[in-house]
């Protein structure tokens, strides 16, 4: 399994690398992808460094693109076309994307990902996501996509994706190893 985790100056790094961590507990190969250079500041002043730059990979063969959340790195993010031609080819082919935060808000509602989909995003950034079907849920997968509300969701997230892309089994294992439940 193959996933791009997408970073810029600005991610919410908490929303970032708890998932990213999750996911290689899990053995699932995740590239952090920046589209900003090779290091990002977080918005709280953590300095990450990418695994790659969005220039030098092609996302083509992920499993799953995953977008996490803050300000400013959700309008970075929201920003750069070849992430969103990314996040809809990957959607073209059956292949999966997920969104914390303002996200799907901003990356995917505002490209018109969200129609007729549940979804959840950060309180207050609802407006964007254009025809979602609204739900009380902190993370919920709806066909390909799936969203999380905000940083308190974030093991939640991981542990989803894992159990989407890796199986239930592999999930309730990794759960058990971080204590999660």
């Amino acid at each position: 399994m193959k996933v791009y985790a997408m970073i810029a100056d600005g991610t919410e790094e908490i929303e970032c690398l708890c998932v990213v961590d999750v996911l290689r507990r899990a053995g699932i190969d995740v590239t952090l992808t920046s589209v900003c250079g090779e290091r990002v500041v977080s918005s709280h002043g953590i300095e990450i460094s990418a695994d790659a730059v969005i220039d030098d990979v092609d996302m083509s063969d992920a499993d799953m693109i995953f977008i996490p959340g803050g300000m400013p790195g959700t309008l970075k993010l929201a920003q750069c076309d070849k992430l969103i031609s990314a996040v809809k080819a990957a959607l073209q082919c059956g292949k999966r994307v997920a969104a914390i935060c303002a996200a799907p808000a901003h990356v995917l509602g505002a490209n018109g990902l969200l129609r007729g989909k549940r979804a959840v995003c950060y309180p207050g950034h609802e407006g964007l996501m254009q025809g979602r079907v609204p739900c009380d849920e902190r993370v919920v997968t709806d066909g390909l996509i799936t969203t999380a509300k905000a940083m308190g969701c974030s093991l939640e997230l991981g542990l989803e994706i894992v159990k989407l892309l890796a199986g239930e089994e592999c999930a309730k294992t990794v759960s058990a190893s971080v204590l999660a439940r």
